[in-house]
């Protein structure tokens, strides 16, 4: 038994490793989304909306979880199919299921131990996403002033992103420089930035993509929008700072009551183990470990909820 899950999880990690590490595969996925069909790049800058296609395939269509893995998988910069991400969460599933079963003997917390294998490369997907954004954000100010620059000196927008390519490293050079790829094989600049903000969900860059398509509509003095955005980034990102400044205890007040009774019962089970003995072996205390696993998980949650603020 103890050698099925083993082989399992290996043969998930060689999977998820080979198609990390594969360039060719890489470059290929890139070259697929770079030349994927014009319609799939029509996006709503100003907010996220629901497609006209009645209601009901419209919930089909916010609901496609293939289509929202991969969209999260490129925004996290992973670069691999779908199908081998399904596959990974598969053989996870069932090392977490026969591990949990032969450690806990206990179909219930098999199953949960096999979800949260499941989830652990959605988790990572999703901390990598968040990491990838939140580098993304703090580069933005300085690549708006190099473009504002540039703007000032004579430069095109186009030779402007160039620089900016030249001089940043990922993820807003590697960013940019698919929108040069794709400008150079036919599209649109502001298209080009619009598919970027799909591959790249950050408020302030929305503001840029917005400047560029009335400055191609309209036409007015880019440079000075430019500048004028970086103000409005770095005022943006202050406010952001001074929320989080200012939310850190109740945060850490919340992680701190979540993480006690889990390191309380750890504690007792190294000094008294006779205490928690009937937790584990007892049904009715399985029963109360069970109800407290699922209460401290679900007050989380609600700290979690009530400390975001959305502004």
């Amino acid at each position: 038994m103890a050698s099925g899950i083993f082989a399992l999880v290996f043969l998930g990690v060689l999977v998820f490793t080979s198609s990390r590490g594969s360039e060719v595969e890489q470059q290929r996925e890139v070259a697929r989304r770079l030349t994927r069909p014009a319609d799939d790049l029509e996006i709503d800058v100003m907010r996220k909306r629901r497609p006209d296609q009645g209601p009901l395939l419209g919930v089909l269509y916010e609901l496609d979880p293939m289509r929202k893995l991969e969209e999260a998988m490129w925004q996290a910069g992973l670069y691999m199919r779908t199908a081998d991400m399904l596959l990974i969460m598969v053989l996870l599933f069932g090392a977490g299921l026969f591990g949990g079963n032969l450690l806990l003997h206990d179909m219930w917390l098999g199953l949960c131990s096999a979800l949260a294998m499941a989830c652990l490369p959605l988790a990572y997907i999703q901390f990598q996403r968040k990491r990838r954004i939140r580098a993304f954000g703090t580069q933005l100010p300085f690549a708006l002033d190099l473009i504002k620059s540039s703007l000032e000196a004579g430069h095109s927008l186009q030779r402007a992103l160039q620089v900016l390519v030249s001089e940043f490293a990922d993820p807003a050079g590697s960013e940019f420089r698919t929108v040069l790829e794709q400008n150079r094989i036919g599209l649109p600049l502001p298209r080009a930035l619009e598919d970027m903000l799909k591959r790249v969900p950050e408020d302030d860059l929305r503001l840029l993509v917005i400047a560029v398509r009335v400055q191609t509509e309209v036409g007015s003095s880019l440079a000075q929008i430019v500048g004028r955005l970086s103000e409005i980034v770095r005022i943006r990102q202050r406010l952001r700072m001074q929320i989080k400044a200012l939310t850190a205890q109740s945060r850490l007040g919340g992680m701190i009551v979540g993480c006690l009774p889990i390191a309380v019962l750890c504690i007792f089970s190294l000094i008294q183990p006779g205490y928690t003995d009937q937790l584990f072996h007892d049904p009715m205390g399985q029963k109360i470990l069970k109800f407290a696993i699922i209460a401290d998980i679900l007050a989380i949650v609600s700290i979690r909820r009530l400390l975001r603020v959305n502004y």
